[in-house]
């Protein structure tokens, strides 16, 4: 229940899935995360990185070999999510139809 409670706080599975990339400074993760503020960032990070998901390299943050395990696990929902998403504009966009 720990691990969900971490991925389930904004922004930690956007960190992750983003860092499972390529390793960035701190700059280029907010760019690429777009609305996530300055103190959030730092403070997923550092929960992130006291997890053990995330360490600090040469080129910037990257994801530890235990944050690489756990994106290869959690991949697999990035194309469920995708198709699922399809799924509920298409159910969105649909006619009603009118039995009178």
């Amino acid at each position: 229940m720990a691990l969900f409670d971490l991925l389930g706080r904004s922004w930690a599975l956007g960190i992750i899935w983003q860092l499972s990339q390529q390793p960035m400074t701190f700059r280029h993760l907010q760019e690429s995360c777009e609305s996530v503020s300055p103190s959030v960032l730092n403070r997923r990070i550092k929960e992130l990185r006291e997890s053990g998901l995330l360490e600090r390299g040469d080129a910037g943050y990257q994801l530890s070999d235990t944050g690489q395990e756990l994106f290869q696990l959690l991949a697999p929902l990035g194309n469920w999510s995708t198709h699922w998403a399809g799924l509920q504009v298409e159910n969105t966009t649909e006619p009603t139809s009118n039995n009178t």
